[in-house]
């Protein structure tokens, strides 16, 4: 592939042991959230003596892989933990104290061959396996073949290209059968017609385990050195070497035929079918700054601190990395715990990891172009990303970049590149969930103000028919048929001169007159009959202030018409006696 550095590889103190098996620490925090994808539901309470290997968080949608105890125990609490991330902040986890028994679920033994492809997939989702090289990706989703392209070559992946990391390494010289027991899995889940195993030619001893493994297999199984250059570790660059095919960004390797895993991922594959043992641990390069760097099979929610004291670490250690020191992260928390995804732990020094240089200004010398494995242009994408030119960066395709670190490597002005393009995607990724916030409600306001005017509509067209009803009521009747007059609740003003007789009872406007005082009267009716409400505990501060209330309200209301009617007459006839 093209690009790559050749940093210095340190791997040769850890590989002097055979793999130990690290204790059992106190307490075990397992985050529930351990692969990409959703985060899997907890299925365990407080106080519940859980088996090693009982379920105790399921997977929640198709990518999304389960959970298991790690030993038998009892859980303390389902609570918020410091996780294994740059960021250390806390993620969901069930606390097991060990009872020491180490007891186990039963376990069943199952033939791959004798179940439906999707049932073994299902299996391996509950059963936890992701990809142990890092991305900790579901595995069971990336063993759905396209159904347009058929499969031609799987390709496991034990390059590992990181400096200090040997725990694959040492995997391929222990286990190199049940590696191979574990590919053939894939292959029959796939139906890829060759296999081909690429490790790099700096690991001797794997390449010669895994091909007396492979030997007396089909032909179509390949053992391959590959040149030492990082990053040939990653899936693409590991493919384009092996199979010359160049994956796009924007499609998936099954799309061009070929599908790639790390050799630990098919390993635990085959434990879960052939043994019915779940991930419940992995093993973990711990190196760098200590006395004894060795790898260890470390139990899946065992605290760093404890683990990290197996290697004694030396008095000038002064930060610890989890990964490689090209793709790794500073550990902001030693009590967070290990998890599907730590592949590798090294203990720093001021010797061994020196500070970083002052970052000096670009002199667009292309150093970065030339080594930038997937051919962009990084001093370019570094100027967009500092001017904050966002779009600028996704024309130069930013999410390309797989962040291997060989630009910064590289650069002579000690420029941290990679900590710029992951800012430039982090916040393009804030703004497109913002524009999805804001058009979802946008969605929402459009479809409220549809919904009123619909109902508007609907009341506008209900209030029409009842009208034309009342119209069509109101239609003269034949002259044949007898017109009763309707009866009217209040008496009508009279004028001068005329006789009550004279007026129509069936004039219209003096109907709707009459309907609306009687109307108002029983309006008034009903609200001088209810009560006040609440008054029994009242002090008598409040019930003198009521009274007082209530006397200006009476002196305010109309004497009754008939009262009003009295006093006219007695002023009338007072007028006539002074005539």
């Amino acid at each position: 592939f093209k690009g790559g550095v050749k940093p210095q590889t340190n791997k040769a103190p850890s590989v002097q042991l055979p793999i130990g098996q690290a204790p059992l620490p106190s307490r075990l925090f397992v985050p529930l959230h351990q692969s990409i994808g959703g985060a899997p539901n907890p299925l365990v309470v407080v106080g519940e003596h859980v088996l090693k290997g009982q379920l105790i968080g399921g997977a929640d949608g198709w990518v999304s892989a389960a959970v298991h105890a790690p030993t038998s125990g009892t859980v303390l609490a389902i609570e918020e933990h410091v996780a294994a991330h740059p960021s250390g902040l806390p993620t969901l986890s069930v606390v097991i104290e060990p009872d020491g028994r180490d007891q186990w679920i039963p376990r069943t033994a199952l033939d791959h061959r004798s179940l439906a492809p999707e049932r073994v997939r299902e299996i391996l989702r509950d059963a936890g396996v992701v990809g142990l090289g890092g991305a900790a990706f579901p595995s069971h989703a990336k063993l759905t073949p396209a159904r347009a392209v058929p499969m031609q070559d799987l390709v496991i992946n034990g390059a590992e290209c990181e400096p200090f990391m040997t725990c694959d390494d040492l995997l391929m010289r222990e286990r190199a059968e049940e590696i191979v027991r574990g590919i053939a899995i894939f292959r029959d889940l796939l139906g890829a017609k060759r296999v081909l195993i690429g490790i790099e030619d700096n690991k001797p001893e794997a390449i010669s385990a895994m091909q007396e493994a492979v030997l007396g297999l089909a032909e179509d199984y390949a053992v391959v050195a590959v040149p030492t250059r990082y990053p040939a570790g990653g899936a693409k660059q590991l493919i384009r070497v092996l199979t010359g095919k160049e994956v796009p960004a924007s499609k998936r390797s099954t799309e061009l035929g070929v599908q790639c895993f790390n050799v630990a991922t098919v390993y635990t594959a085959y434990r879960a079918l052939a043994h019915g043992e779940p991930v419940i641990s992995r093993i973990v390069t711990l190196t760098g700054n200590v006395e004894q760097p060795r790898n260890w099979e470390v139990r899946l929610g065992t605290p760093m601190r404890e683990l990290i004291a197996l290697g004694r670490p030396k008095a000038d250690t002064d930060r610890y990395l989890m990964g490689g020191p090209m793709m790794g992260f500073e550990i902001p928390d030693l009590t967070a715990p290990v998890v599907k995804a730590t592949n590798c732990l090294i203990a720093g020094s001021p010797a061994l990891f020196p500070a970083s240089p002052p970052e000096m200004p670009c002199i667009r010398c292309g150093a970065c172009a030339e080594v930038c494995p997937h051919e962009l242009q990084p001093f370019e994408l570094y100027w967009f990303s500092r001017a904050r030119n966002f779009g600028k960066t996704q024309e130069y395709h930013i999410f390309d970049c797989i962040e291997c670190g060989c630009c910064s490597y590289v650069c002579p002005s000690h420029i941290p590149l990679v900590q710029y393009f992951r800012f430039a995607k982090s916040e393009i990724w804030s703004r497109e969930r913002e524009k999805q916030a804001a058009d979802a409600a946008k969605a929402r306001f459009e479809l409220r103000n549809a919904r009123e005017e619909r109902e508007q509509a609907e009341k506008a067209e209900r209030l029409a028919k009842a009208a034309a009803a009342r119209g069509s009521e109101r239609k003269p009747a034949p002259a044949s048929a007898t017109v009763l007059p309707p009866q009217v609740d209040s008496p009508q003003p009279v004028a001068a001169g005329e006789s009550a007789g004279a007026v129509s009872p069936s004039d219209p406007d003096t109907v709707r007159k009459a309907t609306i005082v009687a109307a108002m009267e029983r309006a008034r009716a009903q609200r001088e009959a209810v009560k006040p409400r609440n008054t029994e505990q009242l002090t008598v501060e409040q019930k003198n202030e009521i009274a007082a209330i209530e006397a200006r309200r009476a002196a305010l209301k109309p004497e009754p018409a008939a009262a009003q009617g009295g006093r006219a007459d007695s002023a009338t006839s007072q007028e006539r006696a002074g005539e």
